[in-house]
């Protein structure tokens, strides 16, 4: 099989876990395997960096961090060769740039446009492990690029897409994908599977195992994803497409959460056309994301507007409503930043009806009130009292069953 594997900052931030990685590579080539090994800079080298280049600069050119900060990754690759290379392992590392990940030319954010995986196949058929530098790649001019928040997931899911590897393995300080966050639900259940789609939810909703770029990657190019742990064996969770999921997928796979919610609602809007675009395109303007909405129209002929926004926006936000608020006619503006978001989610939902009735039926139990809900075809997510939370992911996760593997 050919085997990319990714590990992050934690995973390689000492000289001692660089050396547990190399057993683990070594152990995976010794089963038969070609690898190809993707890292991240040693934790916490990335933010001395970044922080050395603000005592420099205001405001240092994105061009500059781009190559200050792929340092940071390329002293990663050589040590993890150097510790193969010392327990008997051939290795040779490289940076995006050598392997010609090619990217655009969007320093700090740039996006993957073509992998030339050449090299990396020449050096796999000579039995090497092949190690690259995760996060970065060049433009079309050779300068150096860096891919942005969770770049490094994405070069190892890209790199895997591009060779055609059997699987991608995803290395972090969690051994797979759970039902929701043990630390909230003691009997959390590790998936063995998940789908692409529901692995999306989770990440957009609040679960933070992989980022979300990656695992669209991986949907895209179907590529078979695994997250698994640096520090103990086990078989972790695999992502793949729903077709290559179980036949009867279980109603709910998890659920997500999220304490990062304020609730914003302009009151008394008049009921004409083009209210809402009032409130929400000066809202976008200001490049604030807006999730939940509900609108609803009272019987005095006026609408209350209501939507939620991560909690650092919610100051900025709110100014901007008590400007448009008067110019609308509106009564005035409520704000509620003691709020949370709970989801189920599961492709299951599509062909199983109740799943929202049991929900509000196990939050009714717990006298939990319900302000806000929205619905996809395989998510339904409610907007609480943020004190209510951890007890109403307790509720869900008991009324579903989801301590137990579906049979």
């Amino acid at each position: 099989m050919l085997i990319v594997q990714k590990y992050g900052g934690t995973s390689v931030g000492s000289i001692e876990r660089i050396q547990a990685v190399a057993k683990r590579v070594a152990a995976c080539q010794a089963e038969g395997n070609q690898v190809v090994v993707v890292v991240s800079a040693m934790s916490g080298v990335t933010n001395n960096l970044t922080a050395m280049a603000y005592e420099l600069q205001k405001e240092p050119s994105p061009r500059e961090m781009d190559m200050l900060l792929s340092t940071g990754e390329q002293t990663t690759i050589a040590l993890l060769s150097m510790a193969l290379q010392a327990i008997g392992c051939p290795a040779r590392s490289y940076t995006g740039g050598q392997v010609r990940i090619l990217t655009d030319n969007a320093h700090t954010k740039a996006r993957i446009q073509e992998i030339e995986g050449e090299k990396i196949l020449q050096d796999l058929d000579k039995g090497s492990v092949v190690v690259v530098a995760g996060f970065q790649g060049v433009d079309q001019k050779g300068n150096i690029t860096t891919l942005g928040r969770g770049g490094s997931d994405t070069t190892a899911v890209a790199i895997a897409a591009a060779l055609k590897a059997d699987e991608c393995q995803i290395y972090t300080d969690v051994d797979g994908v759970y039902t929701t966050d043990p630390r909230v639900v003691d009997n959390a259940r590790r998936l063995d599977r998940i789908t692409f789609e529901e692995m999306l939810e989770m990440a957009s909703l609040g679960a933070k195992v992989l980022q979300i770029r990656s695992v669209e990657f991986a949907g895209k190019y179907n590529v078979p994803l695994r997250v698994l742990s640096s520090f103990e064996d086990g078989p972790g969770t695999l992502i793949v497409s729903e077709e290559e999921s179980m036949m009867e997928n279980p109603v709910i796979s998890g659920i997500a959460f999220t304490r990062d919610e304020a609730k914003l609602s302009v009151v008394g809007v008049p009921d004409v056309p083009g209210m809402a675009y009032k409130v929400f395109g000066p809202i976008s303007d200001a490049n604030i994301e807006v999730d939940v909405i509900v609108q609803n129209i009272g019987a005095d002929n006026t609408n209350d507007i209501t939507f939620t926004v991560a909690k650092k926006d919610a100051d900025a936000a709110s100014r901007l409503l008590e400007k448009l608020s008067a110019e609308m006619g509106a009564r005035g503006i409520e704000v509620d930043q003691k709020v949370a978001k709970v989801s189920l989610v599961g492709v299951g939902m599509r062909s199983h009806a109740g799943v929202a009735s049991r929900m509000f039926e196990a939050l009714s139990k717990e006298s939990i009130n319900i302000q806000l809900i929205t619905t996809s075809e395989i998510k339904i997510s409610v907007v609480i009292e943020e004190k209510y939370l951890e007890l109403a992911v307790r509720a869900l996760h008991s009324a579903f069953g989801l301590e137990n593997p579906p049979e």
